[in-house]
């Protein structure tokens, strides 16, 4: 039987911009920040092209995860020995808190739907699989590393367990929206941090926050709400993702269809053929992908050099809002007609947020609700009690825009195809700077 491991003979600290320390009092702990598959998130940048809008926001995976460690290790100390909260529990969370990304590959989002992979899927391989990770939990006991995985994907039984990783306030989204305000240089996504975690307490089916706190967890919410369309949406870090898109999807395109690389694709060859290993994974990086990048703009093929140029030199694609569904087919029609592929050159792409939910029992994304502990003990649904929450509370907001290359339609020798093109064009056209 696995002998558990115990405190460090000396505290490890981290310096840190965003909480000043992150203290390591735990050999486990330690040992898995040290581990091959953690150290490699430090090569995984959190807000994937977001630097190509802000450029301070380099910031990585790696000092995120450490940050909602962080965040988790310092709710358990206003949680120790109160009521519904077990002290047992403390080194699973805590493990959890800190690798709950460790699935992520590069550039996140838009490397998993170009190749039909889900970071969830990665992190249970990397937790459950050979790996340094999971030869680390096991120290902790044989089925340790089941369960951090059930954390994680919130089918661990204890609720309030989960909650502190997964739920509209926790130490997840806390961490992201300080770390992200801060590396961007915008001040949107601060709040009261010290506040919510005074005011944080314990219960059976999840943490909820003290009434006398609602005010901090409404800026907390506004402040989300806010990093979502003037951060994470941002229109030029959209561009972006889109011609990131766009070269994976012609590179696997030529290679499906047999065409020979100057470059071995030693690290892609098995994402092109969908048949990619958990090693193969843990391999990739964004500097191994923009090294391809690199490589790729002295291929052949015309249209993967332009969007490799295009993404390390940042001359991205101009947007307009989006126009009718029957204006995009003539205007596909006509890029078409000018020898530009509307495949790689015509992208809708849709952003959608919803800041706040109320408790939707059974349905699709069902979102746990944000509790308020009031004086008499009763616990009321934030929106019930909040005017500023309530107003929007299950209010989606969706944006489309459509994306070009207004470098190419200017370069279009035809006076007439090019004058139809701008004719759809000029009613919102926006510059990307």
């Amino acid at each position: 039987m696995a002998k558990e491991m115990g405190q460090l003979n000396e505290e490890k600290v981290f310096k840190d911009p965003v909480h000043r320390y992150i203290h390591v009092r735990d050999e486990l702990i330690w040992r898995l920040i040290g581990t091959r598959e953690f150290q490699r998130l430090r090569r995984i940048r959190q807000l994937g092209t977001t630097y190509l809008t802000f450029h301070g926001a380099e910031h990585s995976r790696f000092s995120h995860s450490l940050g909602v460690y962080e965040i988790t290790r310092r709710i358990i100390e206003v949680f120790h020995k109160r009521p519904h909260w077990n002290e047992e529990e403390r080194m699973l969370v805590l493990s959890a808190a800190l690798l709950h990304d460790i699935g992520h590959g590069p550039f996140s989002h838009s490397f998993e739907k170009v190749f039909g992979v889900d970071h969830e899927d990665y992190t249970r391989a990397i937790l459950l699989g050979e790996t340094e990770v999971n030869e680390v939990l096991r120290m902790q006991g044989s089925d340790f590393p089941k369960k951090v995985a059930e954390v994680i994907e919130k089918t661990y039984h204890d609720k309030l367990v989960v909650s502190m990783i997964s739920s509209q306030i926790d130490a997840d989204r806390m961490d992201y929206l300080l770390r992200d305000a801060y590396f961007t240089g915008v001040s949107y996504g601060n709040f009261d941090l010290e506040r919510i975690l005074r005011v944080m307490r314990p219960m059976e089916d999840g943490a909820v926050i003290k009434a006398s706190g609602m005010h901090a967890v409404e800026d907390y919410i506004m402040s989300r709400y806010q990093m979502y369309w003037q951060v994470y949406f941002h229109p030029v870090t959209r561009s972006a993702e889109v011609i990131l898109s766009k070269i994976l999807h012609r590179a696997k395109d030529l290679y499906q269809e047999g065409y020979t690389f100057k470059q071995d694709l030693t690290h892609f060859r098995s994402l092109f053929e969908g048949e990619i290993t958990l090693e193969d994974y843990i391999k990739l990086d964004e500097g191994v992908m923009q090294y391809y990048f690199q490589i790729w703009l002295e291929e052949e093929d015309g249209i993967l050099r332009d969007l490799c140029r295009r993404f390390l030199d940042r001359k991205l694609f101009k947007y307009s809002e989006m126009v009718s569904v029957s204006e995009v087919l003539k205007l596909s029609g006509y890029l078409e007609e000018a020898g530009i592929d509307p495949k790689y050159y015509l992208v809708i792409d849709s952003s959608s947020d919803l800041p706040y939910d109320f408790y939707r029992p059974g349905e699709k994304e069902e979102r746990l609700p944000i509790n308020l502990l009031k004086a008499n003990g009763e616990v009321r649904e934030l929106s019930r009690e909040s005017d500023v929450v309530e107003a929007i509370s299950g209010k989606r907001r969706t944006d489309h825009k459509l994306y070009y290359p207004a470098d190419l339609i200017e370069k279009i020798d035809d006076s007439q195809l090019k004058r139809k093109i701008k004719h759809i064009l000029k009613k919102d056209e926006r510059d990307l700077r």
